[in-house]
């Protein structure tokens, strides 16, 4: 993907009302000039993580996925929604975090990255991606706005990481978590051998405090957008009033100096980031190490194959 834009779109939305939220994203997609050729294959990239618990708050949440989807629908596309979970196939997942109920009666194809593509990234690493993300015309990317044990927060860039297929993360995790900045250079590669499109996280109700999994709910009341994931990621460090540098991927963005990473070049179209009112939003006061422990992959291996063979 192209990482140039500047312009981030920031919407008020204080509930899961899908027409209200299908007339926000075509309103972001209007203020960033984003626009769908008919016919074009567009995949939706939800975060999930797991299907059952985390009262709802670990996965994109399914009327913000239908919503995406009907404004993709209008505008003529051929639209399907997919994942790599850490556990499980994505169809299973969806089921369980009711995202396949919402899509009910829509033209969607629902999908699990089934086919691997071995990928070298500009850091030298050579990855196995899922195929299906690589092969689209139109990659958006919906992330959930969340705190994270390991990188502080997960919010658009982190989301990416979902391409690579299943059990590579624990891999990734282990090969490259001893050293945080390997492993935050890979995130970032990621976007460079990706497909461009846009960026919308879900922030109606966000995740702080713990993540990606087991924090709590905090109303944010936000959408926002950008074709740019590093410019979204930027932004809404701002609207936390996070000092950027607090987050390692962000950290990397600005190593290699790509476009979105200083605050004072973001363009607003719609609301600035002060205006969203995002007092009492907890981090985690101590991050977890990100390599995983020999019994963590382990465990990891063995849970997703079960998964596997159940779902």
């Amino acid at each position: 993907m192209e990482i140039s834009s500047q312009k981030v779109g920031i919407l008020r939305c204080p509930a899961y009302d899908r027409r209200a939220l299908k007339g926000q994203v075509a309103t972001l997609a209007q203020a960033l000039g984003f626009h769908i050729t008919p016919g074009s294959r567009v995949l939706l990239k939800p975060n999930l993580v797991a299907g059952r618990g985390h009262n709802g708050l670990a996965c994109t949440h399914p009327e913000f996925v239908a919503a995406v989807a009907q404004w993709c629908l209008d505008c003529g596309a051929r639209v399907a929604v997919g994942d790599s979970p850490a556990f499980g196939r994505a169809p299973a997942v969806m089921r369980a975090c009711g995202i396949t109920d919402s899509l009910q009666g829509l033209p969607v194809e629902l999908i699990h990255f089934g086919t691997a593509r071995q990928v070298r990234l500009a850091c030298g690493e050579r990855i196995t991606l899922a195929a299906e993300p690589l092969d689209c015309d139109v990659l958006i990317n919906l992330p959930k706005f969340k705190a994270h044990s390991q990188t502080l927060i997960s919010l658009a860039v982190k989301n990416y990481f979902g391409t690579v297929k299943g059990f590579g993360k624990a891999l990734l995790h282990q090969k490259l978590g001893e050293d945080e900045q390997s492993f935050c250079r890979m995130l970032v590669d990621l976007l460079a051998v990706l497909p461009g499109g846009i960026s919308l996280i879900d922030g109606v109700q966000a995740m702080h405090r713990r993540g990606p999994m087991k924090g709590e709910m905090f109303p944010l009341g936000v959408v926002a957008g950008s074709a740019n994931p590093v410019a979204l990621d930027t932004a809404m460090l701002l609207l936390l009033g996070v000092a950027p540098e607090q987050s390692m991927i962000w950290q990397e963005t600005a190593r290699q100096r790509l476009t979105g990473f200083r605050p004072e070049e973001l363009v607003f179209p719609l609301l600035q980031p002060r205006e969203i009112a995002a007092n009492g939003f907890v981090l985690p006061s101590e991050l977890k190490p990100i390599p995983f422990k020999p019994l963590q992959v382990f465990n990891s291996m063995v849970k997703r194959v079960r998964l596997l063979l159940h779902s």
